[in-house]
């Protein structure tokens, strides 16, 4: 039986949902791993905290391959598909607060004692990379969200969009670091970067009925 247009069209858009969606998190893992070894080689509190950020986020594109994958299959019920991501959200927004509190403290720290974290190349190019790659994923998100209907994927492109802020944050105070030797931009960016995720978890845990 040959599918209807309107049913094979929206197949279509979930197919490309998901795939946006795995690029989401392929690309969050790299991420994460080779901001948090960065990080740990410079001793660098804003590569750190986005490192962490980065696996918090594939949790939260998870949750959405999840949902997409259960319509697209007709396995799920939309009450069920509620119920299990606003749990998720709910833990999503949790992790988000105590990294934002891990970074804060941290930052301050740094500062308060004056911390000098070393030059990381690496850093600098990682955040310049992501800079460009989050403001696509989330231009694309937005627009097949919009073909779609659906404000959860609307939701997860404006999250995408919090990453390219954080990469813009993270890149000045580390780049900062190793152009000028101001080393106080680096612990300054990095509660730059708590703030943002105070708030991507704020979002989270308050949640919407996301369709």
């Amino acid at each position: 039986m040959t599918a209807s247009p309107s049913h094979a069209i929206r197949s279509a858009l979930l197919t490309r949902g998901l795939l946006l969606e795995f690029l989401t998190v392929g690309w969050n893992l790299v991420e994460g791993v080779v901001a948090v070894v960065a990080a740990m080689a410079s001793g660098s509190v804003a590569l750190l905290g986005f490192g962490v950020d980065s696996f918090v986020e594939s949790i939260s594109g998870s949750v959405l391959i999840w949902r997409l994958g259960s319509e697209k299959r007709g396995t799920a019920n939309d009450e069920r598909i509620e119920a299990i991501e606003r749990r998720a959200e709910q833990l999503v927004g949790f992790s988000f607060f105590a990294l934002a509190a891990y970074v804060a403290f941290d930052a301050v720290t740094s500062l308060l004692s004056q911390e000098r974290p070393e030059a990381s190349t690496v850093g600098i190019a990682l955040a310049s990379v992501s800079i460009g790659v989050m403001l696509w994923l989330a231009r694309a998100k937005r627009r097949t969200a919009a073909d779609l209907g659906s404000r959860a994927l609307a939701a997860d492109a404006e999250q995408t969009q919090a990453c390219w802020y954080l990469s813009v944050v993270v890149f000045a105070g580390v780049g900062l670091n190793a152009l000028l030797g101001w080393w106080w931009a680096d612990p300054v960016a990095a509660i730059g970067v708590s703030v943002i995720l105070a708030r991507e978890g704020w979002e989270a845990w308050a949640g919407e009925d996301d369709a």
